[in-house]
């Protein structure tokens, strides 16, 4: 979902800054959680058109599919065809997505039916917590990543259980006398708010057990992130610039406060 948002967004960014309209075609049928679902030209319709026009060669198209693509050749292609399918996951405009970036958030908002319940889960969850809430609390979100990552590079990034309550406990060990929330966002089932509880005593522990876009909601809400090298959790950081630990090895003593940066750094640094 999140590969598909920053995907699209670099391609609109570029539209933005060239006069031009970009139709999402994922986005007209797929992920149906954001505003731009609901917006003028992203429907099934407007992609059936594109999509079949394209493999009937009557749209030409610029394809970004290899990392070592010539990328000013396809933006050449680009800017002779009004009309144009843009495809592959290389395609990059960083600065222009900087520039845009408020647009881009404003059309990645997520739909209040799942934002709404999220926020009332939260606040239960920090009203009923063995650790009152203080003025001086912090909520973490970690995002534990599993599912792909256990082949994704040979699992350089498939961390366990301890390795993330290591990393929990180090950011309550630089950060004394705070109340830490830890808000899990997962795709494994397997985790339980239980577990990490006891190997995380120094936080409130809470998993809501959410699905892709409250999750992604969720962490949007917290003041720090923690996660490996995900989109998922990039994205999350996009919408108010939340600072991100990002977890390249497992050795939490690589954590410090000053090792949490913002978005663009993090945008520009992508594994």
């Amino acid at each position: 979902m999140c590969n598909n948002l920053l995907q699209y967004a670099h391609v609109y960014a570029w539209g933005r800054e060239h006069g031009r309209k970009v139709i999402s075609m994922r986005f007209s049928y797929k992920y149906q959680y954001f505003h731009i679902c609901h917006t003028n030209l992203t429907s099934f319709g407007w992609y059936l058109t594109a999509k079949y026009l394209a493999a009937l060669k009557l749209l030409p198209t610029a394809n970004f599919k290899h990392r070592e693509c010539n990328r000013k050749k396809l933006e050449q292609k680009m800017l002779r065809h009004r009309n144009i399918v843009v495809s592959g996951w290389f395609v990059r405009y960083y600065d222009l997505f900087l520039k845009y970036r408020k647009e881009i958030c404003e059309l990645f908002t997520l739909d209040e039916q799942y934002t709404e319940p999220v926020k009332a889960k939260m606040q239960q969850a920090e009203e009923s917590s063995a650790v009152s809430h203080q003025p001086s609390a912090i909520r973490l979100g970690v995002h534990i990543r599993r599912g792909d990552y256990a082949e994704w590079r040979d699992g350089q990034f498939f961390f366990d259980d301890e390795t993330y309550a290591r990393h929990i406990n180090r950011f309550a060990e630089l950060n004394p006398g705070k109340t830490i929330h830890v808000y899990l966002s997962t795709n494994d089932n397997a985790v339980t708010e239980e577990r990490f509880q006891q190997l995380c005593p120094n936080a409130s522990i809470h998993n809501l057990k959410g699905n892709a876009p409250e999750d992604l909601f969720m962490l949007s809400e917290c003041d720090y992130l923690i996660g490996p090298p995900s989109t998922f959790s990039l994205v999350a950081q996009m919408y108010r610039d939340i600072p991100l630990y990002r977890m390249d090895t497992a050795d939490e003593q690589q954590m410090t406060m000053e090792s949490f940066r913002l978005f663009e750094y993090w945008f520009q640094n992508m594994v």
